[in-house]
């Protein structure tokens, strides 16, 4: 188990995953950014065949705005990422722990809006079924 992330295996197929995964951020107010996928890269750029990987990049726009206010360079280690892959005949989520990525950076107020974010985080993982 690791301890930056929350991480789950569904019975649930991998493109339905994902759309249940969005669906259920985006009313923690996070948009996708980015969606890369990393089967589709590891082919086009190293010509090797690769499971069913993509990386979603979240962002909760007003906790972002927090955020940078907050630590200006803190953008380097947005947005908050996602991952859903092919685990078997099962799907895996994982979602990053902001407090965890964030405690590199000795700074107070924003150690408060990562447990912020990840308190939005985790209420969007725990609905995920």
């Amino acid at each position: 188990m690791i301890n930056y992330a929350f991480t789950k295996e569904l019975i649930i197929p991998f493109e339905k995953t994902i759309e249940i995964v969005t669906k259920e951020l985006n009313k923690q107010k996070f948009a996708i950014l980015t969606k890369i996928d990393v089967k589709e890269k590891f082919k086009e750029k190293l010509g090797i065949d690769f499971k069913r990987y993509v990386i979603l990049g979240a962002c909760n726009p007003s906790n972002a705005h927090k955020a940078i206010l907050a630590e200006e360079n803190i953008g380097l280690m947005l947005p908050c990422n996602v991952i859903v892959y092919e685990d078997g005949d099962n799907t895996t989520v994982s979602i990053i722990r902001p407090t965890v990525a964030m405690e590199m950076i000795k700074n107070e107020p924003l150690k408060k809006i990562a447990a912020t974010v990840e308190y939005q985080l985790k209420k969007a993982f725990d609905s995920i079924t």
